[in-house]
C-alpha cells in the first residue's frame, strides 16, 4: 500500500529523509518555504541550495504552500529549523486530518523552543498546541546522521522515539531502508536533550579543533601560546567525554527516563559525529569563531541570533547555547563548557580564555 507523506523543511536533512522514503515507492510531498528551491526540486529533481549533487527520485514532489502539502496525509516529518518551528506548525493546525488525528506526526528538528514559560523541549511545546489526539503521541527522531551521507545510502543508524511505543514503530518501518536502521525508544525527553545540547558542545569542540590546527601560531596571544600547542586528538576527546556528562546531566533534570540513552547512538554517538564530521554545521562554527573571527560583526548572541542569515548556513547550536543557559540557571547546574560557549556567544568571553579556564578546571597549570 502507498503512503502519503508529507515532509515539512526542505533544508539537508528533510530532504534527505524525503528523498529515502520516497525510494520505497511512497508519495511524499516536500514543503519549501523558497519558491526557487521548490523549482529546483520539482524541475532537476536536485536541491541545489542545501543539498547539492544529489539526484531526487521524480516521485518526490515539492510545493511552496503549506496546507497543500500537510493535508490528507498519513505522516507528517517536520524538519524546519528550531527557530521557525512553531511558527509554522501553528499553519497547520486548521487541517481536517491533523484537527481529527488521523495524521501521525514525527519531528526531526534538533534544538529548544522559546515560549513564555521559557525554553521547552519540542515534543512537549507541540503537543500544547496540537489537538488532544496528539498528546503523548508525537514521535521523535535523532541520531548520528548527515543529510549528505544518508542520501547516499552510508549506513546509518537513528532513534525513533515515542510515548507511543506503536507510532515509533510505524516511523520505524516508514524511514527504515538498506542502510538506514531506525531503532525506536520510549525516552523522548531524553532523546531531544541529546540532540539539542550536543550542538553546543560542538560548537565549543570546533574552536578547539581549530587551535589544535593552527598549532598555538600567528595567534598574538602570548598568553595562551602555550596551552594551545598542548592541543591534540587526545585533548578533543576530553572535551568530547566532558560535555557528554554535561548532556546527561541536564537530560536528567528535564526528565530523561533511561540513563543509556546517552551511551547510545542518540547520545555519545550523535555527539560524536556532530564534533568530528567534516559535514557538522556546529563544529564549522567553531572552527571559524577562531580562522575567520566571524563573531566580530555582532555585539551579543542575541544580535547574532537576530541576523544568523549572515553567517551564510544555520548553526542550531547558537539557539541551543542561549536556551541551555537558562535552563542551567532554572534547575542549577554545573555545566561549564555550555556556559563558558554562550558567553563567548554573548561576547562576554574569549575561546582561547574559555579553553584556558576549562582546563585550569581540570587541573591544568601552564
Amino acid at each position: 500500500m502507498v503512503s502519503r507523506i508529507a515532509v515539512i523543511g526542505a533544508g539537508a536533512w528533510g530532504t534527505a529523509v524525503a528523498k529515502i522514503i520516497a525510494e520505497k515507492g511512497s508519495e511524499v510531498v516536500l514543503w519549501s518555504l523558497e519558491k526557487d528551491n521548490r523549482d529546483d526540486i520539482n524541475l532537476r529533481h536536485e536541491n541545489s541550495r542545501y543539498l547539492p549533487g544529489i539526484r531526487l527520485p521524480e516521485g518526490l514532489r515539492a510545493t511552496s504552500d503549506i496546507l497543500e502539502a500537510a493535508s490528507d496525509k498519513e505522516y507528517i516529518i517536520l524538519a524546519v529549523p528550531s527557530l521557525y518551528l512553531l511558527q509554522t506548525v501553528k499553519r497547520i493546525l486548521s487541517i481536517p486530518s491533523i484537527q481529527e488525528g488521523k495524521t501521525a506526526i514525527a519531528v526531526i528538528t534538533k534544538g529548544f523552543l522559546p515560549t513564555e514559560k521559557g525554553p521547552r523541549l519540542i515534543v512537549e511545546t507541540l503537543e500544547d498546541y496540537l489537538p488532544g489526539f496528539y498528546q503523548h503521541s508525537l514521535v521523535y527522531i535523532a541520531g548520528p546522521s548527515h543529510a549528505e551521507e544518508v542520501s547516499l545510502g552510508k549506513i546509518t543508524g537513528l532513534i525513533a522515539a515515542s510515548e507511543n511505543a506503536r507510532n515509533a514503530l510505524r516511523f520505524r518501518d516508514l524511514l527504515k531502508s538498506k542502510g538506514l536502521f531506525v531503532f525506536p525508544s520510549l525516552d523522548v525527553r531524553g532523546v531531544q536533550v541529546a540532540a539539542a545540547a550536543k550542538n553546543v558542545i560542538a560548537i565549543a569542540f570546533g574552536m578547539l579543533d581549530a587551535f589544535k590546527t593552527l598549532n598555538g601560531e600567528a595567534m598574538g596571544d602570548e598568553n595562551v601560546s602555550d596551552i594551545t600547542r598542548l592541543f591534540g586528538d587526545g585533548t578533543e576527546s576530553l572535551l568530547l567525554a566532558a560535555g557528554l556528562n554535561e548532556i546527561q546531566t541536564l537530560g536528567m533534570a528535564l526528565g530523561a527516563t533511561h540513563p543509556e540513552t546517552f551511551t547510545s547512538i542518540s547520545g555519545i554517538g550523535d555527539l560524536d559525529v556532530t564534533c568530528r564530521s567534516v559535514f557538522g554545521r556546529n563544529r564549522r562554527f567553531g572552527k571559524e569563531l577562531i580562522e575567520k573571527k566571524i563573531l566580530e560583526p555582532f555585539k551579543d548572541i542575541d544580535d547574532l541570533l537576530d541576523r544568523i542569515n549572515e553567517i551564510g548556513y544555520l548553526p542550531e547550536g547558537v539557539a541551543a547555547a542561549k536556551y541551555v543557559k537558562l535552563l542551567v540557571e532554572r534547575h542549577q547546574l554545573s555545566m561549564p563548557i555550555s556556559i563558558g560557549l554562550y558567553q563567548i556567544l554573548n561576547r562576554e568571553l574569549e575561546p582561547s580564555e574559555f579553553l584556558c579556564k576549562f582546563f585550569e578546571r581540570l587541573g591544568f597549570t601552564a
